[in-house]
C-alpha cells in the first residue's frame, strides 16, 4: 500500500494515541521528586534536561503545567536514513591521541515510513500541546520525508498556520555523478495561531558587481568581499556545517551549528522565553538558548546524547538546570572509592579517593583495536575512561562537586576535599564515562572515616 493512502489512518491512530495519552496522570518513576521548592522555581528557572523518551517527557510536562508555555519548540528528529550515527572519543593516553567510535543512535526503523511518520505525527501532536498561543515550531528534516510531514503539520497545526520552509544550505562531503547533488535540509516552520513572536533578523544582500549603489537614503556597508547592504533575512539560508576542525565540535555525527539555531532562537523567542528541543542529540539548541537569555528544556533517550550534553553545559558554567530521569539505565561499570574525614586549616572536610573504574567490556561490541586499546587503559590508569563526575546532596537537587574532561585536561582529578559543614549526607557520586555509561555511588555515614 502506497503510505500517502495509509496518512489518514496514522493520523487517526496517533490523535487516539494523544487523547489516551493526555487523559491520565502517567505512572512515572522519576529520579527527581516534585517537592514544593521545585514547583516554586519551576516558570522562574525551568532549564531541565529530560534523559528520556520524549513522549514521557512531554506528558510530564503537560502534567506539572507546562502546557501552552513554550514559545518556541526546535526539534531534529531523525531523517529516515536507515542508517546508523556513530559518537567519535578523543582519548589522550600517554601522550598519544586516540580516537574510539561507538554507535550514538540508530535510525532504522522495522516497520518502514509508516512506523516512522506514526512516532513522530504522536510527537507532534504533544508538541502543539506545549506551544504557546505566540508560540512558533520548527522541524527539521530533508527530502526523504519532507513532503509526508509536510501533510501531516497541515492538519495538526492547519494549513494557514504554515510560516516557511526554510532551507538550510551547506557545504560537505563529496558529489555524485548521477544526481545533483543533496546539499540542503529542510525546516518547516508553523506557528500555533496568527499572534505569533517575529522578530526579523538581518543579512548581508551584495550589491551587483560588489559595488557601491549611493543611492540616497540608502546604507550601504564593506566588507572584504566588496560593497553590500542589511535586508531581512531570506528563506535560503547559506551555513556552514560543524566541521572537523571547528571549535564546535562535540564528536556527534548529526551535531547542528550554532549558527543555525542562533537565527531561529532570535527569530521566534524573546529574552526569558521557554525553548524545547525533544530530540536534544548535542546540546545545540540548549546551549545557544542559554548564551541567549532563554530558558530552556531539552530531552533525549541516548546515553552518548545526556553525556555530550552535560559536558557542553559544564563547560559554559551552566548548572542552574534540573536534570530528570525516566530511562532505565543498564550499568556496565562501577566505580572504587575510599572516604575519610580530615582537617584542613582547621575545617572538617571530606576527601573522596577515586580509586579506579571497572568496566564490563564485555557489554561492547568493539574493534580489536579498540578492544586493546580500552583493555590497556582499564589495567594502567582507568579513570582515562570517565568524562563527568558529578557529586549531589541529600535531596539530589544541589551539585556540590563537578569536574569533567576537556580539550585541555585528559583525565579528572583522583582526590575530592569538600567541606563537612552545613553537607548533609548521603552523597551521591554520579559518573559518566567516555562511552555513555552511568555509575552511581552512595557514600553515607557509614562509609566515612570518623577518625581526624
Amino acid at each position: 500500500m502506497e503510505i500517502i493512502s495509509q496518512l489518514p489512518e496514522i493520523i487517526k491512530e496517533c490523535e487516539r494515541k494523544t487523547k489516551e495519552l493526555l487523559s491520565i496522570i502517567p505512572n512515572i518513576n522519576s529520579t527527581v521528586e516534585e517537592d514544593d521548592f521545585i514547583k516554586q522555581q519551576k516558570f522562574l528557572n525551568p532549564n531541565v534536561l529530560y534523559h528520556s523518551d520524549n513522549i514521557d517527557s512531554m506528558v510530564d510536562l503537560i502534567n506539572r503545567g507546562y502546557g501552552g508555555n513554550l514559545d518556541l519548540i526546535y526539534i531534529d528528529p531523525p531523517f529516515f536514513t536507515k542508517s546508523s550515527y556513530n559518537k567519535r572519543v578523543e582519548i589522550v593516553f600517554k601522550g598519544k591521541k586516540e580516537v574510539l567510535e561507538y554507535k550514538a543512535y540508530e535510525d532504522l526503523w522495522k516497520g518502514g515510513l509508516g512506523e516512522y511518520l506514526e512516532e513522530l505525527t504522536v510527537r507532534l501532536m504533544l508538541m502543539k500541546e506545549l506551544l504557546s498561543d505566540k508560540g512558533t515550531i520548527y522541524v527539521h528534516i530533508d527530502f526523504r520525508t519532507v513532503h509526508y510531514i509536510k501533510v501531516i503539520m497541515d492538519y495538526i497545526f492547519g494549513v494557514d498556520n504554515f510560516l516557511n520552509e526554510v532551507i538550510w544550505a551547506y557545504k560537505s562531503g563529496g558529489t555524485s555523478n548521477r544526481y545533483f547533488s543533496r546539499k540542503h535540509d529542510n525546516i518547516l516552520v508553523y506557528t500555533k495561531t496568527k499572534e505569533y513572536i517575529f522578530n526579523p533578523q538581518k543579512e548581508k544582500s551584495y550589491n551587483r558587481g560588489y559595488k557601491p549603489y549611493r543611492f540616497k537614503g540608502v546604507m550601504e556597508y564593506e566588507d572584504a568581499l566588496g560593497w553590500y547592504t542589511l535586508v531581512n533575512l531570506k528563506d535560503v539560508w547559506q551555513i556552514d556545517m560543524v566541521g572537523r576542525t571547528s571549535g564546535e565540535r562535540v564528536g556527534y555525527d548529526t551535531q547542528k551549528p550554532e549558527a543555525l539555531l542562533e537565527r531561529i532562537i532570535l527569530s521566534s523567542s524573546n529574552e526569558n522565553s521557554i525553548i524545547g528541543d525533544f530530540y536534544a542529540g548535542s546540546g545545540t539548541t540548549l546551549a545557544v538558548a542559554q548564551k541567549h537569555n532563554r530558558r530552556w528544556i531539552g530531552s533525549d533517550k541516548g546515553n552518548s546524547s545526556i553525556l555530550t550534553i552535560m559536558k557542553r553545559l559544564g563547560q559554559m558554567d551552566i548548572v542552574n538546570y534540573q536534570k530528570v530521569n525516566f530511562t532505565e539505565e543498564k550499568i556496565c561499570g562501577n566505580i572504587i572509592i575510599n572516604c575519610d574525614k580530615v582537617i584542613d586549616n582547621d575545617k572538617y572536610k571530606i576527601c573522596l579517593y577515586i580509586e579506579k573504574y571497572n568496566l564490563d567490556i564485555e557489554s561492547f561490541k568493539f574493534n580489536k583495536k579498540n578492544r586493546e586499546l580500552v583493555e590497556n587503559i582499564l589495567n594502567e590508569d582507568s579513570l582515562y575512561l570517565i568524562d563527568y563526575i558529578s557529586i549531589t546532596t541529600k535531596n539530589r537537587r544541589k551539585v556540590i562537586y563537578e569536574d569533567f574532561k576537556t580539550r585541555h585536561k585528559d583525565r579528572i582529578g583522583t582526590n575530592i576535599y569538600i567541606d563537612a559543614d552545613n553537607i548533609e549526607v548521603p552523597l551521591y557520586v554520579n559518573t559518566i564515562d567516555i562511552f555513555g555509561n552511568i555509575t552511581k555511588t552512595v557514600i553515607d555515614e557509614s562509609v566515612i572515616s570518623n577518625e581526624v
